[in-house]
């Protein structure tokens, strides 16, 4: 459910907001979850994009 609201909010989720999503206890979850609300870009809900190499 997650993933759809920020997908719908932010467009296509990268590999690495998944592998996130996908790791995140439930509280984290929750947490993401109110911060979709307000957020004005993907990384303010799940954090910034690791940096590459």
């Amino acid at each position: 459910m997650l993933a759809r609201q920020l997908t719908r909010r932010f467009g296509p989720l990268p590999e690495w907001a998944r592998e996130r999503l996908r790791r995140a206890d439930a509280a984290q979850l929750e947490l993401w979850t109110d911060a979709v609300l307000e957020a004005s870009s993907l990384a303010e809900v799940v954090g910034a994009p690791p940096h590459s190499h």
